[in-house]
């Protein structure tokens, strides 16, 4: 089988790679656990030397990487090269609090020692979406790594050019040939690597149905997953709130990675007194999105990354606004080459509509009026997902409240839009999954955590 990948800007092909066979992808796992074996004796600060060397690595290759990332999935430049920052910046992260974050930790008990240890786990699978493309993949292995594990990914195929470009890259910042193995294989072969003897953990990001499927795979084999999975993201917009500064963070929420983000904010969830007054606001910020040619430095919005995603998307619009939903902006499908759709609002959401019931994966934000706090919460939390949520108040201390105590969800937010940050644990509850990745708790999920207890 041949996996081709395309350039969403033009609908025109760019590469063509053959899908590895089952021998070959059964060679490339033992070698991954060889390699995983040797590694596990290297000692902690050579492993966080290796992460410099891969963040300072990132950092020259920015430019080409991310022209390839947007050559192959649509994002702005200008996007893709604050993508390779970040992924140096989780990169050093780990390289500096790794050794700390895995030192033993001594328990007092009624032995002479004992202690908490945290040992590599073997090798550790990655089931990779294509949305942002290296900072998922770095996201993973630079924990993954620093705790001893070796890693082997399966990238969506449509950004297949920038899984070789990652395994390329970790050789060349001196990582040990097979401790990283980009699999190019497609979704039926997954199984396979799943039931290998030397893969001990899987972790997935991308669809709630696809987390279903390898979670069951993973849990036959008695493998543990860490799953971050699909995101309706609330924004309440409180009748206190700054309009101005909320409308443009949520308008940047919704339109980073052109709308393509778990976390991008999707239902704003308006109390009706300044529901009128926001509406404007957002269509006004919204509207001023350049989208064309992703490599053209002077556009915000670029392509969906695929012709079935704009598809999908213009058919949630078509049957909200069926629906009795009111299109204020955009709402559809430009002429030409690409798989473009234009940044839309859609007020008057209720239940029953896919832009209230659904996530929706592009620039289209769904406004939902309520009369008072209260109820701005329960339509928050009336949705499947829990992955991220955001409230927009000047009563800072109101804010904390609801954000900490009120909202369903793993990353909550008080005046500003959802976004990961290396220092801080990123995942969801509900049907957006389960484990962290990121921070110190992130580095713990693929560990051994050994009690050691000595007379």
């Amino acid at each position: 089988m041949a996996i081709t990948t395309q350039n969403p800007a033009t609908g025109e092909d760019i590469q063509t790679y053959q899908e590895m066979p089952p021998e070959e992808v059964a060679r490339h796992l033992d070698s991954a656990l060889e390699a995983q074996r040797a590694w596990t004796s290297t000692d902690l600060e050579h492993r966080a030397g290796l992460l410099r060397s891969l963040a300072k690595c990132l950092r020259e290759g920015a430019a080409n990487y991310g022209e390839l990332m947007t050559l192959e999935m649509g994002k702005p430049l200008a996007e893709s090269k604050a993508e390779v920052e970040k992924c140096a910046w989780v990169c050093e992260y780990y390289a500096d609090a790794g050794p700390a974050l895995l030192a033993d930790q001594p328990v007092e008990t009624d032995a002479s020692r004992s202690y908490v240890s945290f040992q590599p786990l073997g090798v550790v699978l990655a089931i990779m979406p294509w949305n942002f493309p290296f900072w998922q993949v770095i996201r993973f292995a630079a924990p993954s790594l620093m705790a001893g594990n070796a890693a082997v990914l399966k990238h969506a195929p449509n950004v297949s050019g920038c899984s070789v470009a990652i395994e390329d890259l970790m050789l060349d910042a001196g990582f040990p040939r097979g401790l990283f193995k980009a699999l190019l294989i497609d979704v039926p072969a997954v199984p396979q690597v799943i039931e290998h003897a030397g893969v001990r953990a899987v972790t997935l990001t991308g669809s709630t149905r696809a987390g279903r499927a390898v979670a069951s795979q993973a849990a036959a084999a008695i493998k543990k997953t860490v799953l971050e999975l699909g995101g309706s993201d609330p924004s309440l917009i409180l009748e206190d709130a700054d309009l101005g500064a909320a409308a443009a963070s949520c308008a940047t929420s919704r339109m980073i990675n052109s709308g393509q983000s778990c976390v991008a904010a999707k239902r704003f969830v308006v109390v009706e007194s300044v529901r009128a007054e926001f509406e404007a606001l957002l269509v006004e910020r919204m509207s001023g999105a350049r989208m064309g040619s992703p490599m053209d430095p002077n556009t915000t919005l670029g392509p969906l990354a695929r012709e079935d995603l704009r598809d999908n998307l213009a058919r949630q619009v078509e049957e909200s606004t069926a629906r009795g939903a009111t299109c204020l902006l955009g709402g559809e499908r430009p002429q030409g080459p690409g798989y473009f759709y234009p940044p839309t609002v859609l007020s008057d959401v209720r239940p029953g509509m896919p832009a209230y019931d659904e996530e929706l994966f592009g620039p289209v934000a769904s406004i939902i009026s309520v009369p008072d706090e209260a109820e701005a919460i329960r339509v928050a939390n009336d949705t499947a997902y829990g992955l991220g949520a955001s409230v927009y108040t000047q009563d800072h201390a109101r804010g904390e409240r609801i954000a900490a105590s009120e909202l369903e969800a793993g990353c909550c937010f008080v005046n500003s839009f959802v976004k990961s940050d290396p220092r801080l644990p990123f995942g969801g509850v509900k049907d957006s999954g389960y484990g962290r990745e990121l921070s110190p708790y992130g580095i713990r999920e693929f560990v051994n955590v050994k009690t050691v207890w000595v007379a």
